[in-house]
């Protein structure tokens, strides 16, 4: 294979099995930042041999040998080891000998509560909830820095350091790896469900790179949904977020074209959509609203990915509920990216004129600075108002302000569009 060709699969590799990893040494080794140490360790040993080797059939199980081995060469090096050191490197040893089916089961059993158990250290009160956030997206999600950083607005030098002083605290702390008890975990139950739909957020639009979507990371995010479902199956906005994250993966396919171009929802064939996931979520919105009291942020969110689950065509979307639904949300989360949204669902229901003012409000807001889907929804009314060449220079900028390269040639494409209507307009 060539080596270009092992990168881009090492690299795929790698998104798909960081968090399962990281979890399974973290459960071995009871400290997260080793584990993260151990498995980029791991990485770095697939980097030299893959390109020569090809890449094996279990990368996975792969991964963890190579990162056990490392463990207790670690573990070797250290002249002065504590009891639990040296069990836990003679049960690595031991380890060492298994045959390859039983390394497959290591990485597969109770995969799914490993990873859960990994998002509870990481949400642990110990940490500052920004924080708890991104040590589980570096973890969990297997994303860098950077994109981190663009999940929040932050500068990544602010993000990289969040995460150095977590896995600092978390060390020092020695916060136990399981699940906690009843009594602990409403407190945590909402770090937990943030970080689980960020994660998901970036699986279904990418931040950077090449891909538009990463179904992986959706998937990984929808399993830990669920198993928290199950865990805690009274608390109504753990309902709302799985029904939310259901109801939004259902449009996976629909999501890119044939050559992974980007199709934006009203465009979309809605045939292709899940409509399996779309009755699962709609399910779990009627569990959480029968669980009674008001709609949380994420049930409402659920609600409004509700309404175009309903719609059978793009044409028939309920708009006024829509944003009806997203001034409930702007009451009880307002926040400028919950404005933006709320921005576009009035200009659909009332017309370009009320969106755009909603909008021309939050030109100023300076989280939304670098945020290229502000200058995209207003470059959408300016367009549907006639405004052409103020939309094709907000386009543009919207273009040079995303890291993803999927986006950025659609932009540039609406850019374009943009400026051959402007021509049509004075021919």
């Amino acid at each position: 294979m060539p080596a270009s060709g092992a990168h881009r699969a090492i690299d795929a590799v790698w998104r798909i099995e960081s968090p399962r990893l990281i979890a399974g040494l973290t459960r071995i080794v009871r400290d997260v930042g080793l584990a993260e140490d151990l498995a980029q360790d791991a990485l770095v040993a697939a980097l030299e041999r893959w390109p020569e080797s090809g890449v094996p059939d279990n990368p996975g199980a792969w991964l963890m040998a190579t990162a056990k081995n490392r463990a207790i060469d670690r573990l070797r090096r250290r002249t002065l080891l504590e009891r639990k050191h040296e069990e836990l490197g003679r049960e690595l040893e031991a380890q060492r000998e298994v045959a390859a089916p039983d390394l497959d089961a290591s990485i597969d059993d109770d995969v799914g509560d490993d990873l859960l158990r990994l998002v509870f250290i990481a949400c642990h009160p110990v940490l500052s909830k920004d924080g708890r956030v991104a040590l589980t997206l570096r973890l969990l999600g297997g994303l860098t820095t950077e994109e981190i950083a663009r999940a929040f607005l932050v500068p990544e030098r602010t993000v990289a350091q969040r995460i150095v002083r977590a896995k600092r605290t978390l060390s020092e702390a020695r916060v136990p790896f399981e699940v906690p008890r009843r009594a602990e975990l409403a407190a945590r139950l909402s770090s937990v469900l943030e970080v689980i739909y960020l994660v998901f957020n970036e699986g279904y639009s990418a931040t950077a790179g090449e891909d538009w979507i990463r179904p992986a990371l959706c998937e990984d995010a929808l399993r830990l949904g669920r198993i928290l479902a199950e865990l805690v199956p009274k608390e109504p906005e753990v309902h709302g977020l799985v029904a939310l994250m259901e109801i939004q993966a259902s449009r996976l396919r629909a999501r890119t074209g044939p050559l992974g171009e980007p199709v934006l929802l009203l465009d979309q064939d809605r045939s292709c959509w899940d409509h399996v996931l779309v009755r699962r979520g709609l399910a779990a919105l009627e569990r959480a609203e029968k669980l009674g009291g008001a709609l949380g942020p994420y049930a409402l969110q659920a609600a409004i990915a509700a309404c175009h689950a309903r719609a059978r065509t793009a044409a028939e979307t309920d708009w006024a509920r829509i944003a009806a639904l997203y001034d409930a949300l702007a009451q009880i989360a307002p926040s400028p990216v919950v404005e933006l949204n709320r921005a576009v669902a009035v200009g659909m229901a009332f017309g370009p004129e009320a969106g755009l003012e909603i909008v021309e409000a939050l030109t100023s807001e300076p989280s939304l600075e670098g945020y290229h889907l502000l200058p995209a929804v207003r470059a959408n009314f300016l367009t549907k108002l006639g405004r052409v060449e103020e939309a094709r220079a907000e386009l543009d900028r919207a273009a040079s302000l995303t890291r993803n390269e999927r986006e950025r040639k659609l932009l540039l494409e609406r850019a374009a569009s943009a400026g051959a209507a402007r021509v049509d307009r004075r021919s």
